[in-house]
């Protein structure tokens, strides 16, 4: 084997466990992130490819009493106009294996922070932890040029990747959340944001407490032979 086949496998190997050890952190300690290793995993997800290089994304982020600010007004604002007004449509419908993993996952959640089936109380107050940021100290919110339609989301999407990916590699715990970006009007008075921005989701980030049972489980992944299809 050369010195370069060598250094290759040992990379996809790097990759690899970066992506099993990833997982979505819903449950973080209080103290903050560093801003250099922040702006350590902002500099590698400025590498995601996009379209045509537009790199579409912009992402605020907060940190500290921000979050919490952000946290208490998003309460105040669920509370008196709860009903979700996303800027991209949410699934039609969930069916088949998509239903099965999506019901995988939450029976698996549900199961490690001991909320029982049909406790709808319970599931109620789990789902409602979306919006205190599961407790991180950090949430970013990422939108995206309204003229660039489906596929800036698209692009925002694999950046939202390489930034799990990176943070992962730097220690850091995190979770991409749709649901935040129920809300987008939210999110454009805090931010002062014109209609040109859409609000693709969140990522709620920081050091993951290993002692939350939110943080006991770990989801699987379909076989090959289920999203592949060979061209011969």
């Amino acid at each position: 084997m050369t010195e370069s086949s060598a250094r290759s496998i040992d990379r996809v190997a790097a990759f690899e466990e970066l992506l099993r050890e990833r997982y979505s952190c819903r449950g973080y300690e209080q103290r903050p992130v560093e801003r250099a290793t922040i702006e350590r995993i902002l500099e590698i997800a400025q590498r995601t490819a996009s379209w045509c290089n537009s790199q579409p994304w912009q992402v605020h982020i907060a940190s500290g009493p921000a979050t919490d600010r952000l946290r208490d007004a998003l309460a105040e604002h669920l509370a008196s106009d709860p009903a979700a007004t996303p800027d991209f449509d949410w699934p039609a419908e969930y069916v088949g294996r998509y239903q099965e993993r999506r019901r995988e996952c939450g029976f698996a959640l549900y199961q490690a922070v001991g909320v029982a089936r049909g406790d709808r109380a319970a599931a109620d107050r789990q789902r409602l932890e979306n919006f205190r940021f599961f407790g991180a100290p950090h949430v970013a919110i990422l939108t995206t040029d309204a003229k660039l339609g489906v596929y800036g989301a698209i692009d925002c999407g694999a950046w939202v990747a390489a930034f799990m990916l990176a943070a992962r590699g730097l220690g850091i715990a995190s979770i991409a959340q749709a649901a935040l970006a129920a809300y987008p009007d939210f999110w454009r008075r805090q931010f002062d944001l014109g209609p040109d921005r859409l609000v693709v989701c969140g990522i709620s980030f920081g050091h993951e407490d290993p002692q939350h049972p939110a943080n006991r489980f770990r989801t699987g992944r379909a076989p090959l032979d289920q999203v592949v299809r060979w061209v011969d």
